[in-house]
């Protein structure tokens, strides 16, 4: 079964060093930071893991020129590995469901993809780009379960260890668990990771209940960029593994801590970044624990604020 090591985080550091920013560390108070990911090209994290997957694929010489990637995204997956794409001068291909955002597709097409519109659920556009691949030659890039996508995605805690070497606690949001499994792996045996997801979008929780990922319904006002139907085969693993903390916040919890991330801090997050903020209150931390939040993504209308 695919997985990760902190090795694997490590080496990613080093592969995609240079290609993205290295985001600052917020001290927002006596043992609390956040980690500014939303500060990350395109917006999110993604961008860590859409380099660390096209770059290795280059260096196994399985990245055609000619042929380049392949993405199903729609949203935060598809932006970073357009962008990664055109930074290393290769095409890609991204299959979106007909629902997608007008706003989105444009973003896509600015960054120079091909963009595809097939079907109605993103499960369609799914098997369509995973198709393609295999009549095209392109490079396939998973939005999340794949060991190069979920390394790259831990480099973020690495840096964190960096500027905070003796933090006890990091809080993340999970989807379909790229960024979950990343930084698990990077902390393992070090540090505690608590998982939060909408009460909409239970992946992580409902696999860990049942002993295997499992299917559920998804809904709620993150369901755009936390809204995997099953957690990832990585993350579940991960879990095992190093049995985090796993926890769930409502709507309601997730808007309020978006708006007070924002009067606060002025930190800019979509709903899903900011549902791991809603995490902290959830978690209840010790008294003295030292606790880092990462803020993963930051698209999201502004003017909803």
């Amino acid at each position: 079964m695919d997985t990760i090591t902190a090795q694997d985080v490590h080496d990613a550091a080093t592969r995609i060093t240079g290609r993205i920013r290295r985001t600052p560390v917020l001290g927002i108070g006596p043992g609390r930071w956040l980690k500014l990911e939303q500060l990350q090209h395109t917006g999110s994290f993604k961008a860590r893991g859409a380099f660390n997957r096209q770059l290795a694929a280059r260096e196994r010489g399985e990245l055609d020129p000619s042929r380049g990637i392949v993405a199903a995204s729609g949203g935060n997956a598809g932006l970073a590995h357009a962008y990664a794409a055109a930074q290393l001068g290769v095409p890609a291909t991204v299959f979106v469901p007909e629902t997608a955002p007008a706003v989105k597709v444009a973003r896509l097409g600015a960054l120079g993809a091909d963009v595809r519109l097939v079907g109605s659920e993103y499960a369609v556009a799914y098997e369509a780009a995973v198709g393609f691949a295999e009549a095209k030659g392109a490079v396939f890039c998973h939005a999340y379960d794949q060991p190069e996508i979920a390394a790259g995605a831990g480099t973020l805690a690495l840096e964190l260890l960096e500027d905070v070497p003796d933090v006890d606690t990091v809080v993340v949001a999970v989807g379909g668990g790229g960024l979950f499994a990343g930084v698990a792996a990077a902390l393992e045996g070090r540090v505690r990771v608590v998982a939060v997801e909408p009460v909409g979008a239970p992946t992580l929780h409902r696999a860990l209940a049942a002993g295997e990922p499992v299917d559920v319904a998804v809904s709620g006002v993150a369901a755009d960029s936390l809204g995997a139907r099953s957690v990832g085969a990585i993350a579940f693993d991960l879990a095992q593994r190093s049995d985090p903390v796993s926890l769930l916040v409502d709507d309601a919890s997730i808007t309020a801590a978006r708006s007070d991330l924002w009067s606060r801090f002025r930190v800019v997050a979509e709903h899903g970044a900011a549902a791991a903020w809603a995490g902290v209150s959830a978690y209840g931390p010790a008294e003295g624990e030292r606790v880092a939040v990462v803020v993963c993504g930051a698209n999201t209308d502004p003017s909803t604020l």
